[in-house]
């Protein structure tokens, strides 16, 4: 029996189907933006949209690793590269193939068509919950289980601070 819209599965599978699009578009942003902090701002969209597809498949700690390392430190890195980059940048012609574009979408969309296929016609099994993924588990988990993928995830966040403070002395003289 398939579950209806308004039950919880169906409600569930509408909050996944969302966090897909935000991902999606969050990705095409990033692609098709002019302004590098427009490409920003869809990279983080993007970067929240797979944390809570982490989240969705049940698997807390990913998610929340996801959100301190690409969101919080390389996002953040990339921001300050931004900031401090020449505003005058030089336009780049494009001397690319005429063909290269229809190409590159005809490949992309039979990948795309192929993958569907595949994720149609697989035999899916929903995983049991191992935890109930509150924050007090997750805390316990950074603390002790994973107590030295929080202490890397803190050098990271330290060498992310450290490189922009650099970034900044310097300035925009070079």
């Amino acid at each position: 029996m398939t579950p209806s819209l308004f039950s919880a599965d169906g409600l569930v599978g509408i909050i996944f189907l969302l966090m897909l699009a935000a991902t999606l578009v969050g990705a095409i942003v990033v692609v098709t933006a002019k302004r590098l902090v427009r490409a920003l701002a869809g990279l983080i969209v993007c970067f929240v949209g797979v944390a809570s597809m982490y989240f969705y498949l049940n698997s807390p700690f990913v998610s929340m690793m996801q959100i301190l390392i690409y969101v919080g430190a390389i996002a953040v890195t990339i921001a300050f590269a931004i900031m401090f980059a020449d505003p005058e940048g030089k336009e780049q012609k494009n001397h690319g193939n005429l063909l290269s574009g229809p190409v590159g979408f005809c490949c992309a969309t039979l990948v795309t068509f192929g993958l569907a296929a595949l994720a149609l016609s697989a035999n899916w099994i929903p995983f049991a919950k191992i935890n109930d993924g509150s924050v007090k588990e997750v805390g316990t988990q950074l603390l002790t289980t994973h107590a030295m993928v929080f202490e890397l995830v803190s050098v990271l966040l330290l060498i992310a601070i450290l490189g922009a403070l650099v970034i900044a002395r310097e300035g925009r003289r070079n």
